[in-house]
């Protein structure tokens, strides 16, 4: 570790622990609390990563959490962000944005295009002549993005906490820790966090080397840490402010979500970089960067250092670089010494030369700074015939800071630029919110402390329901820390503005000039601030770009909408531990006992099907999940419903009672076709659509009763179909009771031309075609226990949904089985009965159907009676729809024993070179011997019945044809025939 330093008194790391990680297939050496960035730049990897456009050497910028081009990619996580993450052992990681080795990137070549691809050449570009549009666009993806995703990931699961307080104060620095204690030391409850692991912010970096601050800083972290009132969360990030003070705090474990009182917001600044040519390159990082590398872990980031400043703190920085063996070779002042504090004093007492009114015109390099030019500065530009040059290997730039406000915008504070500071300020805050520390323009030690304690005061005042008057000004420096212009424009470019995204000065420049001269605007159209750190280190100098182009002020010029989260969250904080119930049916351990491929069904566990029987009639458990074994146990389903008998677990549809006076005027609300029609002892088929005409379900609805009916619902809508229920009965002041069944009653379905011979001797209810006949529902018993039988057709043969108590299924389904036997009964799961349906034509809502799917389109409409039902939901929006219709739902089919490249659902339907419909389902028809399908396609395409093309996963177009539906028994007559008859 040839760059790392002697013990420094404040480091993060354990030199008693060593740590070993692979970085682009070679080795390294870190200790324990290093970060990736700081391990690296320890053992002499300067260089850590590429640039998102042009693919130009990048490396530390901030080590704040904002260095997105030292982005690494390992076998299970991308994007992970060097400069904040510890390193682990045995971690093997790689840049991201690289194409072949990060040293040898095949990709660099792109900066030498970059006249030819200005801010926005991408919306101009590529889209005439037509037909080469894929071409660039298969180009443009594989080039676009950083990390690359593993879809094989090993699972996390992080706990979500709920955390509750008085007072909620976000940054442990000076301002933040005082403010905690102040509030403490009143009684209240106070949470104070820090996204770094360890407490006390700039105390522990920009003023490591004060001796004044040492006092502070032992005191303020003791009382911290000890304080009976404090609940102090290290390593954890506000990423964000939600109504009524709802903060989570984003953790290593996961998101605690935190309701506070009051909130105090002691988040303190970003510092901005400075502009001029080549400022990207490895050795040009910000001064704040430089002195966390070396406080926090004890690393050298050069040998010979310029520092360009427009503050005290770079002064403070070059005195640090000093104290760290660190050459300093000049201090570059974008004003006058008169106007610096006594750190600019030591800094000319070493003898080390201060260029006042200079600022850094390029920098020098290749892969690496190798040293700077400095010219002669007017406030907004340098005279490039008079300039100076400095060898250096480091270049430290403090000329100005941001404010880390964001959750201030969020929550509706009015913030706006202060002519004095040259930085963007708090003016009003939102109850309950409140500002303290460089974010409220306090910067010296003692203004912070001050601020602090002055925030907590207020926030104490409004836990009592005082009404105060917040002087926010109180204890805001009057000196300057930020430069209005540190901007230097170069005839060559390579100025760049956003280190995210590679966009230069005249990028900006020229979209404002082609009129995005709203700041929104400019940043959609040039992308800044939009790359991962989301315009931290960006958007500060894009206002000052744009508002010079206008000649706006930087209060009417504005800033950009903060939105949550403020860093990145990963996916597995916000999605918390898998809580998913998990809902089994009373057969479900049977299914388990006989083979069956579970799959999910929304809640529920159902059998997706069973293991293949071999002819010895033994189940091939070696098979299972093999895709040929899949589709042989399916394949054998079907063919047992159709020659023989089947039985299918469908206890999971909704199923719930409507009883009352109105109970079949609520349903003939509710569904599109009237209900209150139906005859005792009948059922009908029951479809929903919302009141856009959009079809969400569809089910049976039977009559048991003058005022008493039964309807079913599909699986994943069961419980939206009672809500729904429930709420129309309150929005008509129904007299109606419902009785939600689903989870106490079961259901199976016995289909083949078998299923009356098997079932009569079990049953006491007559089921002679005359007595029970198709769409039939009798109440009986089956044996011994009560049921209610439905004569349903779902399937395409002759069957009978039987409806009975929970507590009785699993004993009357293996009877079933027991003396289906000699009929060859066979259970099946829920591909065959997909099968089964799409031979029969009819559709599964949400497959076969979208989110704007209307019956019309699905070839329904003789299930919406417009003319003879005066009304039902979505009424109105059909009779429009109608005549609107500009799609359709059709059957087709491939030719026998076709043996190319399958097309499967959502592969698209090409005419003429444009998109002209989806396939909904698709599956081999043993009952046909082909393949078969629904589609849904544009007309008037759809009612042309010519050949249509299909492009699959490879690129290749198939050829379908369409046909009428349903596939098999057109005329309906196996729904009423049994074995004898099918014989």
């Amino acid at each position: 570790m040839k760059y790392r330093l002697d013990p420094q008194p404040l480091e993060w790391i354990d030199r008693r622990e060593s740590v070993s990680f692979r970085f682009e297939g070679e080795s390294f050496t870190g200790f324990s609390g290093d970060s990736l960035s700081s391990a690296l730049l320890a053992s002499g990897q300067k260089l850590l990563g590429r640039s998102f456009k042009y693919h130009r050497p990048r490396s530390v910028l901030s080590m704040a959490n904002h260095d997105v081009n030292a982005l690494f990619q390992s076998d299970e996580a991308t994007n992970i962000r060097g400069d904040v993450t510890p390193v682990s052992e045995g971690l093997d990681l790689r840049a991201c944005n690289v194409n072949g080795s990060l040293a040898n990137d095949k990709d660099s070549y792109i900066g030498l295009l970059s006249r030819f691809l200005p801010v926005g050449f991408y919306y101009k570009a590529f889209h005439k002549p037509k037909k080469f549009f894929p071409f660039w666009e298969r180009i443009i993806r594989e080039k676009a993005g950083l990390g690359e995703i593993n879809t094989s990931w090993t699972a996390t699961r992080q706990p979500k906490q709920y955390g509750f307080c008085d007072v909620l104060v976000i940054g442990a620095g000076a301002s933040g820790m005082q403010a905690a204690i102040t509030a403490a030391d009143a009684g209240a409850d106070v949470v104070l966090v820090d996204e770094n692991p360890h407490i006390g912010g700039s105390l522990d970096y920009q003023l490591a080397n004060v001796l004044e601050a040492a006092g502070v800083r032992a005191e303020l972290k003791s009382r911290v840490r000890s304080h009976a009132n404090i609940r102090l969360l290290e390593g954890h990030y506000a990423a964000g402010w939600y109504t009524d003070h709802y903060v989570p705090l984003v953790g290593a474990e996961g998101i605690v979500k935190m309701r506070a009182e009051q909130v105090v917001m002691a988040t303190g600044v970003m510092e901005q970089p400075s502009v001029f040519r080549n400022n990207d390159l490895p050795g040009v990082m910000l001064a704040s960067a430089a002195q966390r590398l070396i406080t926090r872990y004890a690393v050298k980031p050069g040998q010979r250092a310029v520092v360009l400043t427009a503050n005290d703190e770079g002064y403070r920085a070059a005195l640090d670089m000093l104290e760290s063996g660190i050459e300093v070779a000049a201090v570059v002042d974008l004003e006058w010494l008169d106007k610096r504090g006594p750190w600019a004093e030591q800094v000319k007492a070493k003898n080390i030369p201060v260029l006042e009114q200079s600022a850094i015109y390029e920098a020098k390099g290749k892969d690496a700074l190798k040293g700077v030019v400095v010219g002669d500065f007017n406030g907004r530009g340098c005279d490039s015939g008079l300039t100076r040059k400095f060898d250096c290997d480091l270049l430290l730039m403090s000329v100005g800071w941001a404010p880390a406000s964001q959750m201030l915008y969020q929550s509706g504070c009015k913030l706006g630029y202060d002519k004095k500071a040259h930085q963007i300020l708090p003016r009003e805050l939102a109850k309950g919110l409140h500002a303290c520390g460089r974010l409220n323009g306090a910067f010296t030690l003692e203004q912070r402390l001050a601020d602090g304690e002055r925030a907590a005061k207020d926030a104490l005042a409004q836990l009592k329901g005082e009404t105060i008057t917040m002087d926010l000004a109180a204890h805001r420096d009057s000196v300057a820390h930020s430069h209005d212009w540190p901007i230097i424009s170069h005839p060559k470019g390579k100025n760049f503005l956003d280190i995210d995204e590679d966009l230069q000065l005249k990028d900006l420049v020229n979209a404002a000039k082609e009129g995005f001269d709203n700041i929104e605007l400019m940043k959609r159209f040039s992308t800044n601030g939009m790359g991962p750190s989301q315009g931290k280190h960006s958007n500060m100098n894009g206002i000052r770009v744009l508002a010079e182009v206008t000649g706006k002020t930087i209060d009417e010029t504005g800033s950009t909408t903060a939105r949550p989260m403020f860093h990145p969250v990963p996916v597995s904080a916000m999605a918390g531990r898998r809580f998913r119930p998990e809902r089994h049916t009373p057969m479900h351990q049977w299914h388990v006992d006989n083979g069956v491929q579970l799959m999910e069904a929304g809640q529920w566990m159902r059998p997706e099907y069973y293991l293949p029987v071999s002819e010895a009639g033994a189940s091939d458990a070696a098979g299972a999940g093999r895709p040929d074994q899949r589709k042989q146990a399916i394949l054998q389903e079907v063919q047992a419903v159709r020659s023989s008998l089947g039985i299918i677990d469908v206890s999971t549809l909704g199923k719930i009672e409507v009883m009352g006076p109105d109970a079949g005027r609520l349903l003939d609300v509710v569904y599109t076709m009237k209900m209150s029609t139906i005859k005792i002892g009948m059922t009908r088929y029951a479809l929903a659509v919302d009141d856009s005409g959009v079809i969400i379900d569809d089910g049976i609805v039977g009559r048991i009763a003058e005022d008493r009916f039964y309807v079913t619902a599909t699986t994943s809508h069961a419980a939206a179909a009672f809500r729904t229920l429930s709420l129309k009965i309150q929005e008509l002041g129904l007299d109606v009771r419902l009785a939600n069944l689903t989870g106490s009653l079961a259901a199976m379905n016995l289909a083949g031309p078998a299923s009356r011979k098997v079932l009569t001797s079990l049953t006491d209810v007559d089921l002679s075609e005359e007595s029970f006949p198709y769409l039939g529902m009798r109440e009986g018993t089956v044996c011994g226990y009560p049921v209610r039988l439905i004569r349903v057709g779902f399937v395409g043969e002759l069957g009978y949904e039987i409806h009975l108590p929970a507590a009785a299924a699993l004993e009357v389904w293996e009877t079933l089985m027991r003396e289906g036997q000699a009929a060859g009964i066979r259970p099946f799961g829920v591909e065959a009965q997909r099968v089964l349906r799409l031979e029969k034509g009819h559709i599964i809502v949400g497959q076969d159907t979208d989110g704007l799917t209307n019956p019309f389109e699905a070839n329904m409409g003789w299930a919406v009676p417009l003319k003879s039902k005066p009304w039902f939901t979505g009424k109105p929006s059909l009779a429009l729809l109608k005549a609107r219709c500009q799609r359709k739902l059709i059957g087709f089919q491939l030719p026998k024993g076709f043996n190319g490249e399958l097309p499967k659902e959502c592969h698209l339907i090409i005419h003429n070179g444009d998109i002209a419909g989806r396939i909904t389902s698709i599956a081999y028809s043993p009952s046909l011997g082909r393949t078969i399908g629904l589609a849904m396609v544009d007309l008037p395409l759809a009612d042309e019945g010519t050949l249509l093309q299909v492009r699959v996963d490879s690129g290749a177009m198939v050829t379908i044809e369409p046909c009428a539906t349903p596939f098999y028994d057109a005329d309906g007559t196996r729904q009423t025939a049994d074995l004898t008859e099918v014989a």
